[in-house]
């Protein structure tokens, strides 16, 4: 139910805003909104205007603030659930060719996997690349503040998923035909359908929340050591990591991505056969109980696994 969630959500603040329009209602977009008095644009577009502009603009800063505020409480809540980017994304499928899933991974490739560093050595500290999308936000930034405009608010697909609706009604409405029509469509296939790893490797508001988003502490996921099959039957899953969109690994933190990349999209709930994760306010700091051993049939001590044990159907007794 969350997926189809995320997928509705954007879609309806599209639609609003289409119709607002249509309706001749000023109440802006994601990017910019607006109600009478009231105004608010994306701290990106606010940095941005007072780097052009060399000056500190009040409703800027107060723009700043309250994304600042929902980063630290919600973490990238926006990217999972708001933003029409992912949305788009998925239209990615239409242009894959024909071959099928994957093959999945095999036991010995699981295994490497539990057991690689991480990154934690000095080796491989050594070689991980800084995060393009740091680099893309300073780009931005800069570029803000030597062309005199924030020139980022021109190809940021969240701002042009908009303009596209706004542009439809006017074309299919008024008649009204520009150039536009052609070019911000194709501005969102390159952006988001083509280059694939645009939210993880290009999007500078990604950026701006993952850095923002070290201090957040609420709402991470949290995992119940008596439900999760790895530490109450010493079965091995790892389903919350596989389905991850950006690599965070729910039950070894240490083998996957920092919480201050989670969207709280629940994917990881959503799997998980043991209903054993959850997205509490302030998680409840624990020892961390240490995976189970499988313990051979008829051997004391903890409860044996045998094949009856459904995975994809979790019993009664997991939750």
């Amino acid at each position: 139910m969350s997926q189809k969630l995320r997928i509705i959500i954007p879609l309806a603040l599209l639609g609003i805003a289409g119709v607002a329009y249509a309706a001749h209602i000023s109440t802006g977009t994601l990017s910019a909104f607006g109600w009478e008095s009231i105004s608010l644009i994306c701290p990106i577009g606010a940095l941005g205007t007072m780097l052009a502009s060399k000056m500190l603009v009040p409703r800027a800063v107060i723009s700043i603030v309250l994304a600042v505020a929902a980063i630290l409480l919600l973490g990238r809540a926006f990217c999972g659930w708001l933003c029409p980017v992912p949305v788009w994304s998925k239209l990615r499928g239409i242009f894959k060719k024909g071959g099928g899933e994957a093959a999945p991974l095999s036991a010995a490739e699981k295994r490497a996997l539990k057991t690689s560093c991480a990154g934690g050595c000095s080796s491989c500290a050594d070689r991980k690349p800084a995060d393009s999308r740091h680099i893309i936000l300073g780009g931005t930034l800069l570029s803000a503040a030597i062309f005199g405009f924030p020139v980022f608010c021109l190809v940021c697909p969240v701002g042009l998923s908009f303009a596209l609706v706004f542009l439809l009604i006017a074309l299919f409405g008024g008649g009204d035909v520009t150039w536009s029509v052609l070019i911000i469509p194709a501005l969102i296939a390159a952006e988001v359908i083509f280059f694939r790893k645009w939210c993880s490797h290009l999007c500078p508001i990604s950026s701006f929340m993952s850095l923002i988003g070290r201090a957040n502490r609420t709402f991470q996921p949290a995992i119940d050591d008596a439900k999760c099959l790895e530490t109450s039957h010493g079965a091995t899953c790892g389903r919350c990591a596989e389905v991850c969109e950006v690599g965070i690994n729910p039950r070894h933190p240490e083998l996957g991505t920092t919480f201050n990349e989670c969207t709280r999209c629940r994917a990881c709930a959503d799997v998980c056969p043991g209903h054993a994760i959850s997205f509490p306010l302030i998680a409840r700091k624990t020892a961390g109980a240490p995976a189970l051993e499988p313990t051979p049939a008829g051997a004391s001590g903890a409860p044996a696994i045998g094949s009856d044990l459904d995975l994809d159907e979790p019993s009664e007794a997991l939750s």
